[in-house]
């Protein structure tokens, strides 16, 4: 029953690993019931499971991106709309969208091009500051509610899915290094074969050796077609 682990893929590994556990934990080997081995390799093989397949990152930048630009929009087009209206005298209130412009300056003109942290810093002030009583009642006299319900709207979804984000990466970064749960898993795999292996020629253990076996011989044989067809297609 030999095999080279390390070689192994590593979802060629979780896939041996997970048929030999099962085999072994099907009760028609009544010499490896409750084996504390069979334990061993169900933790490491549910720890491996765990990790092998997680991407470096949450997966979640493309959500951040996506809840930035919406944001960005949102305050655009706002900020757009009281830039043009405070230009015409002749329109009414265009004095209510100078002051309210104004307040968008006084945050920044450019917060869509700042970085996620620094933008949603200045978003937070200038929302607060547009809530006051004074400009909420400006907001209306322009009918402006609805676009500035928006803008407050996209900004707290950003935030929302910014944290989830933040919350992914450091759980990710928290959990033991794929590297040491899979030279682990190899380890108490070695040692399970090596068992069976040693107990071959033992009454009972016959049939468990030999069903292992093909195991072994099935996964072996997976990953040097893999490697063939990797070389083919490279030559």
């Amino acid at each position: 029953m030999k095999i080279a682990l390390t070689q192994l893929s590593t979802k060629d590994l979780a896939t041996l690993a997970q048929r030999i556990l099962s085999n072994a934990q099907s009760g028609k080997y009544p010499v490896i019931d409750n084996h504390p081995l069979v334990g061993a390799l169900a933790f490491s093989y549910t720890e491996y499971d765990k990790v092998y397949t997680k991407q470096v990152y949450s997966g979640k930048g493309e959500d951040v991106a996506t809840a930035d630009h919406e944001r960005d929009t949102a305050y655009a087009n706002l900020k757009s709309f009281l830039n043009g209206y405070r230009k015409l005298p002749s329109a009414a209130n265009y004095q209510v969208a100078e002051d309210l412009y104004g307040v968008f300056k006084t945050f920044g003109l450019n917060l869509d091009r700042l970085s996620y942290s620094s933008q949603s810093a200045q978003m937070k002030k200038l929302i607060e500051e547009l809530e006051t009583a004074e400009n909420k009642q400006k907001i209306t006299l322009l009918s402006l509610d609805a676009a500035f319900a928006e803008m407050k709207a996209k900004q707290d979804a950003f935030e929302i899915i910014f944290a989830e984000q933040a919350g992914a990466n450091a759980d990710l970064r928290q959990m033991t290094s794929a590297s040491a749960i899979r030279k682990d898993l190899e380890k108490t795999l070695k040692t399970y074969m090596n068992l069976l292996t040693a107990m071959k020629s033992v009454p009972g253990w016959e049939l468990l050796y030999s069903d292992t076996n093909e195991l072994v011989k099935a996964a072996k044989n997976s990953s040097l077609t893999r490697e063939g067809g990797d070389n083919i297609a490279k030559g």
